[in-house]
């Protein structure tokens, strides 16, 4: 029972942050891609208009359960770039008051944020070994043959 609750958590937690962003003009999730200094600008541009929708795509087949593999794993790179681009930020001690995982919606500072990233990493490594279990209550369940 635990590992579908963890699956819907996980899922719900990006579809939360990538719905923050989709709603809001790309601009200002631009402005949090720029802060971190990794990408050229056409790249920062490019992962402003496009990260918030695919957090929530993987977000919404994580919490309905539909291609659970493919979403599991996209979710564990997503989880493992978001880990690198902080933990960049850190040791590089860029100057950032907040991660800007969330936007305006959750204020949360680069070091809170790369422990739960790298919780929420972990937790999907788990859900990954234990995928058969994580398969209960989900589309993939009810729409596939045993």
């Amino acid at each position: 029972m635990i590992f579908p609750l963890l699956r819907i958590v996980v899922g719900s937690i990006l579809l939360v942050s990538g719905l923050e962003k989709a709603i809001h003009p790309y601009q200002n999730f631009l402005y949090v891609v720029q802060a971190y200094q990794m990408l050229p600008g056409w790249a920062e541009t490019l992962t402003a208009v496009i990260a918030p929708w695919v957090e929530l795509m993987i977000g919404l087949f994580l919490v309905l359960g539909l291609w659970i593999m493919k979403a599991l794993r996209w979710a564990l790179m997503l989880f493992a770039v978001f880990i690198v681009v902080v933990g960049q930020a850190l040791l590089r001690a860029l100057p950032l008051d907040h991660c800007g995982c969330f936007g305006s919606w959750i204020q949360v500072t680069p070091q809170q944020i790369i422990v739960f990233d790298s919780f929420c990493f972990l937790v999907l490594v788990v859900l990954l070994r234990y995928w058969k279990k994580t398969r209960r209550f989900s589309l993939d369940e009810r729409f596939t043959q045993p």
